[in-house]
């Protein structure tokens, strides 16, 4: 059992109530924290509003919006998200979402993470809520790379400060690695990774530095890769890729569980005395220590 499970079973055997629905697949993690505290999940008839309560599956009544949750097969597709779409499951604008390009009677799907309307490629559709909140939460590091066209040729040094970082009213926005592909007539092709997006966070570093995005598509979020996938088309995710995403959740939690337990050594009697060993410093952040309020949501690119 992962270490970041341990705090959501108890003896009984009882979950969650949030960590049941995600497994259910109403939703990520944090999707079904708020389903929670806005009273619309029930158990056994009685609506629940705190994030503590604690649920047996097979023994209860679990309902949101009034409809029954169950625990189904995880199911995970790639889709090459066309322009146009909302990465939402709800618009009372009624505008297209992505989940209307797959079949309606299919499993209760959402995306990971989001892309924005006016941005296309790889997206990850699933019902799996607990692996879905690990891969889009910051703290994860997961590497997402984009093909990015912009107008006009940028300069190396405009280039370096993209990695150097910038700073918005959020806090500082910077790229983990940038490259120059090729130019397209007046227009200009670059390879962007991210391995924490904040909102829109390409096309406004670009747009600060003079350089407005034409087109952004996503390519690759850790071992998947859009390929030739066509637009607006859909594939499940082979055995392979959904075990190396596994595998990249649980490397990092592993990580940060060993690195927990060595903060936590107690000093030696003789070091104590002597008064020459210092408290341990904090661990490097990976994300979760500048969290504020809103940040832990996953983001828009």
């Amino acid at each position: 059992m992962k270490a970041s499970e341990a705090d959501d079973i108890d003896s009984s055997g009882g979950i969650r109530l949030q960590r049941f629905l995600a497994m259910a697949g109403a939703g990520s993690r944090r999707h079904c924290e708020e389903y929670i505290l806005t009273g619309r999940v029930t158990v056994n008839r009685q609506t629940i509003h705190e994030l503590g309560y604690r649920v047996i599956p097979g023994e209860h009544d679990e309902r949101l919006d009034g409809e029954r949750v169950r625990l189904e097969r995880k199911v995970w597709y790639v889709l090459n998200k066309p322009v146009g779409y909302l990465c939402t499951n709800s618009d009372p604008a009624g505008r297209a979402r992505v989940i209307d390009l797959f079949p309606p009677n299919r499993e209760r799907l959402f995306s990971v993470g989001r892309l924005d309307e006016n941005s296309q490629g790889l997206l990850l559709v699933t019902n799996d809520g607990e692996l879905a909140h690990h891969l889009a939460h910051p703290r994860f590091r997961v590497r997402k790379i984009y093909q990015v066209q912009v107008a006009g040729v940028p300069t190396r040094e405009l280039l370096e400060q993209l990695k150097r970082g910038m700073y918005f009213a959020e806090g500082r926005f910077k790229v983990a690695d940038v490259k120059f592909l090729r130019t397209k007539g007046a227009s200009s092709l670059l390879e962007i990774t991210l391995t924490e997006g904040q909102n829109r966070e390409i096309r406004r570093l670009l747009a600060k530095l003079g350089h407005k995005v034409q087109r952004l598509e996503r390519v690759a979020l850790g071992p998947v890769q859009l390929g030739d996938l066509p637009l607006g088309a859909y594939r499940p995710l082979t055995p392979g890729e959904i075990s190396a995403l596994h595998e990249l959740v649980q490397g990092d939690t592993s990580r940060r569980t060993k690195r927990s337990a060595n903060s936590g050594k107690s000093k030696s009697p003789k070091s104590a005395k002597s008064g020459s060993a210092r408290p341990a410093g904090p661990r490097r952040s990976t994300g979760s220590a500048r969290r504020s309020p809103g940040k832990g949501r996953p983001r828009k690119d």
